[in-house]
């Protein structure tokens, strides 16, 4: 029995859409219905220009005007934050150069020390007692034997020629 019942029900069902179907369509296809529906749009249209026209009157906004308003507000939110990011970043990266400028003096006080070293090292080459003058690397010759083999590094062979011409 209730298959029957939703059966009937469905056919009834069906039947009804079809029946308000072909009725609206009837209705749309009227050209009294037809004009009467445009003329309400048209009602409409008017009622809603003039309601805008009653508020601008009034000082009062719109939702367009609200709305309009709301997109635009984003819009310079979206624009701020994005300010501020690029605020951040630089605040970021004037942090790092005051990094870089403690290695600078850093870097400044290696160099005064190395100064310092090299003057030191030149002093004590004034104060050996042979007061022997290093030859240039490019002065410097290796030893070679018969066999083709070096007798020994090329300082030790500088250090040699340099105590033969320093007699």
């Amino acid at each position: 029995m209730s298959s029957e019942g939703e059966g009937i029900r469905e056919r009834l069902t069906r039947q009804s859409e079809d029946a308000l179907g072909k009725l609206a369509q009837d209705l749309l296809e009227n050209p009294l219905i037809h004009g009467a529906l445009a003329r309400a749009f048209e009602a409409r249209e008017k009622a809603v220009q003039a309601q805008e026209v009653a508020m601008g009157a009034l000082n009062l906004p719109s939702a367009a005007d609200v709305e309009r308003l709301t997109r635009r507000l984003r819009s310079v939110s979206q624009r701020l934050e994005g300010i501020e990011d690029a605020v951040d970043r630089l605040d970021q990266r004037l942090a790092g150069l005051g990094a870089v400028a403690a290695l600078d003096a850093r870097l400044t006080a290696i160099e005064e020390g190395l100064t310092g070293v090299t003057r030191e090292l030149a002093a004590l080459r004034e104060a050996m007692p042979d007061g022997i003058a290093p030859v240039p690397r490019e002065q410097e010759r290796l030893d070679v034997e018969s066999d083709g083999g070096a007798t020994g590094s090329a300082r030790e062979e500088g250090g040699r020629s340099r105590g033969r011409a320093g007699k």
